[in-house]
């Protein structure tokens, strides 16, 4: 095997360690939402949205940009709609057993905010802005590398400085983000990233500036992010800072791989468990400890998944 970043010979075990680094992601995700406040959550909100954008980077070729862009539509929007309109339906009846009002109940002035998505979408459907920033930031970095197709390209080191101000300086005036749309620039930028690991000689000696950049993230020594809200921490840093912790789990994922299945089972299923586990804490707070809070909002949507995958209308439809 070439020793050459993540660009391993064998797609076979590269798959493997690509589901073990989104399993571990997850977690981190579902982490960072059970324990909503302290140190353990500001670790893992250092690091685990970009971990996703990342590998979707480390994953991306050049496709025909039609095709692309009409199979990303399809295929990552209808989901979404499926599993909002489902937790919206549960939401009608959980809190009215509750004795409470749903959160969305004044129609259909509430089907405005439903639409915009993103910033508007809280509580049980908070995470929802992530598909829809990485469907279109995917777009935009396929159309860019129709033109570009190495990430060392001149006009990529050009286009990149650019967007990092422009995420930045979006950040900084306002939080209002229709489908997650505001992250999108710092989403390119983590694809570029992504894409641009693979081609990087792997050397021993970057682990030391690495560890030091994410031992910086997850110990709370840098602000830490918020990308729904296109919060950043401090510029370049806090990024850097999440881009690193990303990069040495990958290796840790690749080296995982051959003994995590369980781990790589979580991560097939993560995009259900992005769904879902949010309102499985939700509604379950009031009730539960945070470790039953965690396995639960974990379990239950990789059940939910095995079950889809059984029907092969559901998963074409919800997968």
């Amino acid at each position: 095997m070439e020793n050459r970043g993540l660009a391993y010979q064998h797609a076979p075990q590269r798959l493997d360690w690509v589901d073990v680094a989104r399993g571990i992601g997850i977690i981190a995700v579902v982490v960072g939402h059970v324990w909503t406040r302290g140190a353990l959550r500001d670790a893992m909100y250092s690091f685990h949205m970009p971990l996703f954008f990342l590998l979707s980077g480390m994953l991306s070729r050049p496709h025909p940009v039609g095709a692309f862009t009409r199979r990303q539509l399809l295929g990552q929007m209808r989901p979404y709609a499926i599993f909002l309109a489902l937790l919206i339906l549960a939401d009608q009846i959980i809190e009215p057993a509750k004795g409470n009002l749903p959160i969305f109940h004044q129609w259909p002035r509430d089907l405005l905010p439903i639409l915009l998505g993103g910033y508007w979408l809280r509580g049980p459907y908070t995470i929802f802005w992530f598909v829809p920033c990485l469907m279109l930031a995917r777009i935009l970095f396929n159309l860019a590398l129709n033109r570009w197709p190495d990430p060392l390209d001149r006009p990529w080191l050009i286009l990149m400085p650019g967007l990092l101000v422009l995420a930045e300086g979006l950040g900084w005036m306002t939080q209002a983000s229709p489908l997650g749309l505001l992250s999108v620039p710092m989403a390119m930028i983590l694809l570029w990233v992504g894409a641009l690991w693979p081609r990087l000689h792997w050397r021993n000696l970057w682990i030391v500036p690495l560890g030091l950049l994410a031992l910086a993230g997850l110990c709370g020594w840098l602000p830490t992010l918020n990308m729904k809200a296109a919060d950043y921490g401090w510029p370049l840093f806090s990024i850097a800072s999440g881009i690193a912790t990303s990069l040495l789990l990958f290796r840790l994922s690749a080296r995982l791989a051959p003994v995590a299945a369980p781990l790589a089972a979580l991560g097939r299923a993560s995009l259900v468990i992005m769904y879902l586990h949010v309102a499985i804490i939700h509604y379950g707070t009031p009730y539960l400890a945070r470790p039953w809070l965690l396995a639960l909002a974990l379990l239950t949507p990789f059940a939910l998944w095995h079950l889809i995958r059984l029907s092969p209308r559901l998963s074409r439809w919800m997968l």
